[in-house]
């Protein structure tokens, strides 16, 4: 339920809502309605080009913690989350996009520290395993690393930090490394400062910003997919702060 409220509600579903809803009642309520369809349709053109998208996602990349406290080094690796990918072979599911490139700069990350590695992502499909598991697995079989923590029951980020949180207390360990898209960085920065860690980021990869240049004021349909993440991001971000 909350999924498909994410996708009706989001940017920039939201707009294309907009502008059908203005479709509708622009024979009774006219000028609302043509309003609603030009607002709608030009925010759809807006999040489809790649300057837009990417200054919304170079906005999050700034000031992160990238370098780690010189007197509270990391102590484990933590890495959290992202998509999974459906199949028809058992267990039914496979870590997707985002969470490959998570267990990838992971898995570097520990062959340059030698530390432990905590995985952490719960259910993320119904009637498929929790993704920590399908993490904990490819890390293995795919990577060569071993996962010496496996949390299993969070269902966002801010419950990434807090379960995670509990799990490394009782192994004395106070300061991490958390690995995730560097636009998801800044929100895993509130969430894992208030679980009392101290986090160092180790994004898979920082965006550079544009040197733009015609064609990226045009239109492009993976546009809309970054500008999709960026806006959860920010929207995020606010929420955790205010919370």
């Amino acid at each position: 339920m909350k999924i498909v409220f994410l996708l009706l509600a989001l940017p920039p579903n939201c707009f294309l809502y907009l502008a059908l809803a203005g479709l509708l009642i622009a024979p009774r309520f006219r000028r609302l309605g043509y309003t609603a369809i030009c607002v709608g349709l030009l925010t759809l053109t807006l999040l489809a080009m790649p300057v837009v998208s990417n200054a919304l996602l170079v906005g999050l990349e700034q000031n992160l913690p990238l370098v780690p406290p010189a007197n509270d080094m990391p102590q484990a690796i933590v890495i959290l989350g992202g998509d999974l990918t459906r199949v028809t072979e058992a267990p039914g599911a496979m870590s997707g996009r985002l969470t490959l490139d998570r267990l990838r700069a992971g898995a570097e990350l520990q062959r340059r520290t030698g530390l432990p590695v905590l995985v952490t992502g719960g259910i993320v499909q119904p009637d498929r395993p929790a993704i920590a598991d399908i993490m904990a697995t490819s890390l293995r079989d795919d990577f060569g690393v071993k996962v010496k923590w496996v949390e299993d029951a969070s269902v966002d980020t801010w419950q990434n930090a807090s379960l995670s949180a509990e799990i490394l207390r009782k192994e004395n360990i106070h300061s991490v490394y958390v690995v995730t898209q560097a636009w998801h960085e800044r929100r895993a920065v509130i969430a894992f400062r208030h679980s009392g860690l101290i986090m160092t980021a180790a994004p898979t990869s920082i965006e550079p910003p544009l040197d733009p240049q015609a064609f990226d004021f045009m239109p492009h349909t993976l546009s809309w997919e970054w500008s999709y993440y960026a806006l959860h991001e920010w929207i995020g971000c606010l929420w955790y702060a205010i919370r």
